[in-house]
């Protein structure tokens, strides 16, 4: 009789990133949007110019292009039925998008991509079957043996989501080294501004496309130098709070609307949440400013409401307000890159001779259900 040897925590080995080439600076974003959709409303505009100031937001990528517009003027236009047309469009940006981002992270990780055992696939972008897990990996000329996985709508917390079910492949799989790749458009929400639905320009002000990608193992080898140590990974739905993060899909392509309250929500649910996590590494006294913390920006209400519940340091929350300025919220992808800006932080402590940071931490998203994932990490590269 054999033993089952033992498997190590899983690892993140290394990270990756894409972005369409649409640069949108945030002080430009006003008078190409209204231009491009033929609307003067000076109300509507006004409201847009106080958002990009408030989302805290100073540049994004996107799908969206001129070239875009003027192959399809009716995605422009209000009222019509244009599913197929934004579909056709994402579903072929998001795959290039996490090839990209894919192949940026293996490069980095250093093994060949026939080590690949596994695919996990993120996107609230697109909708198709076979999935969008299927041509990545055809696109990266993985394994047909590779084992995936398809996370489709899981909105802002999918790359969490994510990193929580690669992180339960490695650990129960010896020797296995699972891609996670995220990939998001919002061309598939573009519509024009419209006084019914004021709430779209939060969107306008805020989200962004791109892709993000992560290699995860356990028991590093070779070439392998891991970047963080993921402890524990944990899930929590609040009851009846499913309208809270509310997305549809309609001839008209998808639709989002956040509640007033999401922020508050989270404000009032976060604390047990964190202790609950924290809880698992044990018995001692841990402060929350003895942790670093890698938060997805969902918005800069959010970034304040969980800093002022939490009594945070104003350098805590670092890395994620400043992927929000860079990127704004990119949805499933953005937590790869507050974890690539983290790193950077404390690399650049430790070229000045300074302490590198707190080597353990949280990983937090937000998304519907509204839905709290986490995980209780530790940063190696300290």
């Amino acid at each position: 009789m054999t033993t089952k040897s033992s498997v190590g925590k899983a690892n993140i080995l290394a990270l990756g990133k894409a972005f369409p080439h649409q640069l949108v600076m945030q002080d430009l974003l006003v008078e190409g949007y209204f231009k491009d959709t033929n609307c003067d409303d000076p109300e509507l505009k006004q409201k847009l110019s106080r958002l990009c100031k408030t989302t805290c937001v100073k540049t994004r990528y996107v799908v969206m292009s001129q070239e875009i517009l003027e192959k399809y003027p009716e995605l422009a236009l209000e009222g019509l039925p244009t599913v197929r047309q934004r579909l056709e469009i994402a579903n072929k940006a998001v795959t290039q998008m996490a090839i990209e981002a894919s192949q940026a992270c293996i490069k980095k990780w250093a093994r060949p991509i026939s080590d690949i055992t596994h695919l996990v696939y993120v996107s609230s972008s697109e909708a198709r079957l076979p999935g969008g897990d299927i041509y990545l990996a055809k696109g990266l000329g993985l394994s047909p043996n590779t084992n995936r996985v398809l996370l489709y709508f899981s909105g802002c917390s999918g790359g969490v989501a994510g990193l929580r079910v690669a992180k339960d492949i490695a650990e129960n799989n010896p020797g296995s080294r699972v891609l996670l790749a995220t990939a998001e458009t919002t061309i598939v929400g573009y519509k024009p501004p419209n006084v019914n639905r004021p709430y779209d320009l939060v969107g306008v002000a805020l989200f962004g496309d791109g892709a993000g990608a992560m290699l995860i193992g356990s028991d590093p080898t070779g070439p392998e130098s891991p970047l963080f140590e993921l402890h524990t990974a944990i899930q929590n739905f609040l009851p009846d709070t499913e309208k809270v993060i509310d997305g549809r899909l309609s001839e008209e392509g998808i639709s989002f609307r956040l509640d007033r309250d999401l922020p508050e929500i989270i404000e009032d649910n976060v604390k047990g949440f964190c202790d609950k996590l924290m809880g698992y590494y044990g018995p001692n006294e841990m402060a929350y400013n003895d942790l670093f913390w890698a938060v997805h920006p969902g918005g800069p209400a959010i970034l304040n409401k969980l800093e002022k519940k939490l009594d945070l340091l104003p350098d805590k929350l670092n890395a994620s307000r400043k992927a929000l300025a860079d990127y704004g919220n990119a949805s499933s992808n953005t937590i790869v890159y507050v974890l690539e800006y983290l790193i950077e932080e404390g690399l650049k402590r430790k070229k000045e001779g300074k302490d590198g940071g707190p080597d353990l931490g949280l990983i937090l998203a937000f998304g519907p259900g509204v839905t709290f994932e986490g995980i209780l990490t530790k940063n190696l590269t300290v």
